[in-house]
């Protein structure tokens, strides 16, 4: 029997088996919920009976929380965790709450002193910090850079001077079908010896996570694929 709380369930990052990246814990914690809030209802689903292919899934109860969920309509998710009924929350990628809407549901159950459970498993941007051989001691995740060229040259910019003077490494996304004229941006606008780290399909099949200066990047470019990526930069 699962004690009653709120279950941060993290999700594989790419295709695969599920035993490479989620404990046996998770599983078990999966099998034994019967109330979940997630990204998109389709997904979950998926997901879920990739965990277990015997499970009702039309015995489960979906709500979904994404951008688009009106805010007033957040609380009323927790409705079967305040009935004593574990609750379990999914993002579509990676580990719920972070970079994920699932940090509004959360910041409400702690408000009102509800347990929060967060189970173990992959987050690109600390697995992308691994391996990118930067300072993992000081580090900021930025999440999405502006669209227009000239905002996300300024916010590189200020990027670099936190590098420079705070020593700082600097994190950030993309949406995969961008990655490729993000990265063409990333090599004309900074400094030569700034390091790139550039991390893809992190656990898949096709993982490549190299680290170079700009300088090294534009002698060796790559083509980037529409698949998720994480970008890091350091000094």
């Amino acid at each position: 029997m699962t004690e009653a709380a709120l279950y941060l369930i993290p999700v594989p990052l790419s295709d695969g088996s599920l035993e490479r990246v989620l404990p046996a814990e998770n599983l078990a914690v999966v099998r034994n919920l019967r109330h979940f809030v997630v990204e998109n209802v389709r997904t979950a689903r998926r997901f879920l009976k990739k965990c277990d292919r015997d499970l009702d899934i039309d015995a489960l109860t979906f709500a979904e929380l994404n951008e688009h969920t009106p805010a007033g309509e957040v609380e009323a998710m927790l409705r079967p965790l305040e009935r004593g009924e574990a609750v379990g929350v999914l993002s579509e990628a990676g580990c719920p709450a972070v970079a994920d809407p699932g940090a509004d549901l959360v910041a409400i159950a702690q408000r009102k002193g509800l347990r929060v459970c967060p189970l173990v498993g992959p987050s690109s941007i600390l697995l992308g910090l691994m391996a990118s051989g930067f300072n993992g001691q000081h580090f900021a995740f930025a999440g999405y850079l502006p669209i227009e060229a000239s905002a996300r040259a300024k916010k590189l910019k200020e990027m670099e001077r936190r590098i420079a003077h705070d020593d700082e490494t600097q994190i950030f996304i993309e949406t995969p079908y961008r990655n490729a004229s993000l990265l063409t941006h990333l090599l004309a606008v900074l400094p030569p010896a700034m390091h790139l780290c550039v991390a893809t399909d992190i656990t898949g099949r096709n993982e490549r996570i190299i680290t170079r200066t700009i300088a090294q990047w534009k002698a060796k470019p790559i083509q980037l694929e529409k698949v998720p990526a994480i970008f890091l930069l350091y000094k």
